[in-house]
């Protein structure tokens, strides 16, 4: 029998790590195990690309042309399409203009139109327009948590949505030493006894009620506070108090941007506590990477996360200020870190999310 042959557009893999790589590197390196498909992976960086996913005889790296997005898709996609014979091509968020072959497309979320305060008009409109060509385009269209599905099925008028659900990197589940990798993160960030939050800076992510929650509880006396991210949308609420703070409380905040993926894990390990206030998500996985770490979590009830539900009296509502700092005290002294752990691993697998792939393609 002939194999599929899907093409899997992974540009994102030539930047720093976000949410889009992390499902695209779990998703196919569970694919790639089923002999029906062959896949050809597309990237500016493919050495790189494959020491992400490995040689293999069902798998083919091809080298974009041009770093340039538009480029990309107007001439690159379509020539690579043609020239492999590819029967599926599989894109994030938007597809080509043109079509030569079945598309699959993931779109993660559509929180521009269900919180639009928290993102540009310029923005919202763009992103509509392109989301919904897409979802319209394509004979697969694929979302990582049921609020999503929801969402993209209200806005775009797309019936016919899959739910492939992230889940988390092993490398979060392996064993470590706390007191080796404490001594790590002191000697190459210089900081220590730290609350960390890993998400990109928006104004929807929440980095000012957390920073207030910080120092209103006064956990500048004993710890620091770290936030790992980069600078996506800016958040004048955070600048203005954070700018007014004084500097001894100034000194306890790290703000750390362009982390490769390995200190990435570092810092997770090393933390006293992992908090995710975040208003909005498609998904939410850096609470379930923490919570994999064995690291304690707080994390956001709302939208995707509101799924979450062995993180039990974890939650807290991100927009009352109150819940957080409370909840910040249960996290600091939560004995359950282990359960909700193996929780967490049974719930969300890359074995279930490559699953719910193959029945909405073969």
């Amino acid at each position: 029998m002939k194999a599929i042959r899907i093409f899997v557009d992974c540009h994102v893999f030539d930047g720093n790590f976000q949410g889009t790589t992390t499902y695209l590197k779990g998703l196919y390196s569970e694919l790639i195990k089923d002999k029906k498909f062959h896949f050809v992976l597309g990237a500016a960086k493919i050495d790189f690309l494959e020491t992400i996913f490995g040689t293999h005889d069902n798998v083919s790296y091809v080298q974009y042309k041009s770093g340039n997005k538009f480029y990309r898709l107007l001439f690159d996609l379509p020539t690579i399409i043609k020239e492999h014979h590819i029967d599926y091509a599989h894109f994030q968020y938007v597809v080509p203009p043109f079509k030569n072959c079945k598309y699959i497309v993931t779109i993660h979320d559509v929180l521009f139109l269900d919180f639009p305060q928290y993102f540009p008009l310029a923005y919202r409109i763009k992103n509509k327009l392109l989301f919904k060509s897409s979802a319209t385009k394509s004979e697969v269209v694929l979302t990582v948590s049921d609020y999503s599905k929801q969402q993209i099925q209200k806005h775009f008028n797309v019936q016919k949505v899959t739910v492939t659900p992230n889940a988390v990197d092993p490398i979060y589940f392996e064993p470590y030493d706390k007191d080796e990798v404490k001594e790590l993160v002191k000697e190459k960030f210089k900081t220590t006894d730290y609350f960390l939050f890993v998400s990109r800076w928006e104004p929807r992510k929440n980095h000012d009620r957390l920073l207030k929650a910080f120092v209103e509880n006064q956990h500048y006396k004993k710890n620091n506070l770290v936030f790992v991210g980069n600078k996506a949308l800016e958040n004048k609420v955070y600048n203005d108090y954070y700018e007014a703070l004084p500097a001894d409380i100034k000194a306890k905040v790290f703000s750390f941007n362009k982390v490769d993926y390995d200190d990435l894990v570092l810092l997770v390990r090393g933390a006293d506590l992992s908090i995710y206030p975040s208003i909005a998500e498609g998904f939410g996985i850096p609470p379930l990477e923490s919570l994999a770490a064995n690291v304690p979590t707080i994390c956001s009830n709302t939208t995707a996360m509101s799924d979450f539900d062995f993180f039990g009296d974890c939650l807290f509502n991100p927009l009352d200020l109150n819940d957080l700092k409370n909840k910040i005290e249960i996290g600091l002294h939560d004995t359950k870190t282990p359960q909700k752990r193996s929780e967490m691993a049974a719930k969300f697998t890359w074995q279930s999310a490559a699953a719910q792939f193959k029945k909405a393609v073969l």
